[in-house]
């Protein structure tokens, strides 16, 4: 059978992409190799679906080629989403920092239930638990699958990346991209927890589940949310945030314990109860285990035996400036998203085009394109997927 244009993938990317292409009467295929479309988007915010970021905006967005999201952001941004959403009458609210989740438990199939609606009201065929085998090009893209052979003039890999196999995620954009000559930008987990060696390990361990607001830098990025200490390293959104930047062992993140916090906060406590310990003093502003282990390196005197300058250097070096070694990542299996991808030099920012292969589309998390934690990389993915839509 031939179409106008084959989708492989029904996740965020593939969904949006075909409902739009649709609406401009083209005749339009979702090859999905799971059971079902949306897994992503079904687990997404603990099954309440984050679709958006309202401050999405391209310097949230990494990539080796920064400028390449404004086009597609800026033609279609989170209130065109939003205006769906509103649309299917879908209650959401907006949580902190402009994430915006839809109301209600397992409320995230109300998104992939609007998509799939507005698929179908626009004639999209959606081919399920179907498996591509190959793909050629002659005349037009022949993708032979498990559930025979489809042609089309124009072929769009919706496929995403690599985190979380457990769904089906797969390297399959990447094949399709060597088989067409585009190149791709070496991949990494990101909005990750991080690992520590087994000498930090060591440690932290004792203070595995303790959780309080960080700042965690990264060179000139910084993030300032919750931290969470984890039997492995550290997580939560803050780390998560941070993980997008980190590539290298040789990399160390920058952690300010005291957020808001001024310098001299322990000469200010020092002057008020000179007799109490450090580890008391912190105990004032974090989880008391958190700052045990903070002030175990420091001689236990009252502060009222220390200098202003010792205190104040404690505070910059160990308080405000930890510098904590990062070994690794839990890898795909426990990241949100994927840094790196398909090159965007070799893709059309109106469009998503490929230039070497014309006719041959790469949308969603696939391309070197990530968003921040909290809806950006669902807004990344609406965006990609209405640009190429509007080439067909």
């Amino acid at each position: 059978m031939i179409y106008d244009a084959i989708i492989i993938g029904g996740g965020a990317a593939g969904l949006y992409c075909a409902l739009h292409a649709g609406r401009r009467g083209k005749r339009v295929l979702i090859i999905e190799h799971n059971t079902e479309v949306g897994a992503k988007i079904l687990i997404s915010g603990g099954g309440r679906c984050n679709f958006t970021n309202l401050n999405a905006a391209p310097d949230r967005f990494l990539s080796a080629n920064p400028h390449f999201a404004r086009s597609a952001l800026a033609r279609h941004t989170q209130a065109d989403f939003v205006g769906l959403v509103e649309k299917h009458r879908i209650a959401f609210y907006e949580k902190t920092l402009g994430q915006l989740f839809c109301e209600g438990p397992r409320s995230s199939r109300k998104v992939v239930q609007m998509l799939l609606d507005e698929c179908a009201a626009n004639g999209v065929a959606i081919r399920i638990a179907c498996s591509v085998t190959s793909i050629e090009r002659a005349e037009r893209f022949k993708v032979e699958t498990t559930q025979g052979a489809f042609e089309a003039n124009v072929l769009i890999i919706a496929t995403g990346g690599l985190p979380i196999p457990k769904l089906g995620a797969t390297g399959f954009a990447f094949d399709v991209a060597k088989k067409f000559g585009i190149p791709i930008v070496a991949t990494r987990p990101a909005l990750v927890p991080l690992t520590f060696d087994a000498d930090d390990l060591s440690a932290m361990q004792p203070l595995s589940g303790v959780s309080t607001e960080i700042i965690a830098s990264l060179g000139k990025a910084a993030f300032r949310e919750a931290a969470l200490v984890t039997h492995r390293g550290l997580s939560g959104p803050a780390i998560l945030q941070i993980s997008s930047y980190w590539s290298d062992p040789s990399q160390q993140i920058k952690i300010d314990w005291l957020p808001g916090v001024k310098d001299d906060v322990l000469v200010a406590i020092k002057r008020e109860r000179p007799l109490i310990l450090p580890k008391t003093a912190l105990a004032m502003r974090l989880p008391e285990r958190l700052a045990t282990a903070l002030a175990a390196d420091q001689p236990p005197r009252p502060l009222g035996e220390w200098k202003d300058d010792a205190l104040i250097a404690f505070t910059r070096s160990k308080l405000k400036g930890d510098l904590i070694k990062v070994s690794g990542t839990e890898g795909y299996a426990k990241a949100e998203v994927m840094a790196g991808g398909i090159d965007t030099n070799a893709l059309s920012q109106q469009s998503m085009e490929t230039r070497a292969a014309p006719g041959l589309f790469f949308i969603g998390e696939a391309v070197d394109v990530t968003g921040w934690l909290g809806g950006y990389n669902f807004q990344w993915a609406w965006s990609s997927a209405w640009a190429a839509a509007q080439a067909l």
